[in-house]
């Protein structure tokens, strides 16, 4: 792989910013100048501040995972346990917005994003759920549109897992974690697992998607599956994968991987200046400075 990451970084160092913190995942900035997580384990929504402060903004989440802001400025979550996608209104309540599709349950919802109209796209993965607990039997792309009505996107992805849109959001793409359990014994026996990738799906105006593909191919023996993307405004891919965060420029071609203390789980831009990169690895939130912003949320 080539390696063009002084294209990408101010430097490669990165920096602790808490630890101890369960296991991490669904990084966000917020445009009132702050970063939420979560806390898998611990099913919290955690908040961290520049001056480096840490308070439980929720408890009891549902093993809260993807996180986004809708055009609202209102939090949007993945709840897997709770087999939903809530909305958390301005006065702390918690609106459920997604829990089936044509009359089944979701599986387990992973990730959300959130295109400048509304439309709502989310995964929700097949792969943690027993096959005799699975009410439709394939991992799912789902789209809500505006007037709130549910959608099949697409079900040809294998294990769908983070979501992204490019910067002007004719693409939507899609990190592929794995096929199936054989990939987790591949893993084990250290083999590369040629079933790590990410796809790209064209969007229509009206939020339907088209044109099924590989955008790039992510083939490891490494630890480390695709996981959370994000994408900066010059429209590179940025990754969690093996061995840290890939970057792939908008062809597909990978830049290089940005390798730090823990393999992370997913990335968030963030910051003033959204040129911070948050990484959630292990129990612990991390940041990398990079030399282009990212695509604000909000």
């Amino acid at each position: 792989m080539p390696d063009r990451l002084a294209e990408v970084l101010e430097s490669g160092e990165h920096t602790l910013l808490a630890s101890g913190q369960g296991r991490t995942e669904g990084p966000l900035w917020h445009p009132d100048g702050f970063l939420s997580f979560v806390d898998l384990d611990g099913s919290r929504l955690i908040r961290w501040d520049p001056d480096g402060t840490l308070s439980v903004a929720r408890e009891d989440t549902g093993e809260g995972n993807g996180c986004t802001l809708d055009r609202q400025g209102r939090l949007l979550m993945c709840e897997a346990e709770r087999k939903r996608v809530t909305r958390a209104e301005a006065d702390g309540t918690i609106t459920n917005i997604a829990d089936s599709w044509e009359g089944k349950r979701l599986n387990r919802p992973n990730d959300v994003i959130c295109r400048s109209d509304g439309t709502i796209y989310f995964t929700d993965p097949a792969g943690r759920i027993p096959p005799e607990e699975r009410e439709y039997g394939f991992g799912g792309v789902f789209r809500i549109s505006p007037d709130g009505e549910l959608h099949l996107a697409t079900d040809g992805c294998e294990y769908p897992n983070g979501l992204a849109l490019s910067p002007d959001e004719s693409v939507l793409y899609v990190a592929i974690s794995r096929l199936d359990e054989r990939c987790f014994e591949e893993e084990d026996r250290g083999e590369v697992c040629n079933h790590r990738y990410v796809r790209a799906f064209d969007v229509a105006s009206d939020g339907t998607l088209s044109n099924n593909r590989v955008f790039c191919d992510m083939a490891s023996a490494e630890p480390g599956v695709p996981d959370g993307m994000k994408v900066d405004s010059m429209g590179r891919v940025f990754c969690t994968g093996s061995g840290g965060i890939w970057v792939i420029d908008p062809s597909g071609e990978p830049l290089g991987i940005i390798r730090g203390p823990e393999v992370p789980r997913n990335v968030a831009f963030g910051g003033d200046d959204l040129c911070t990169l948050f990484t959630t690895p292990g129990d612990s939130l991390y940041s990398v400075r990079v030399k282009v912003p990212g695509i604000p949320v909000l």
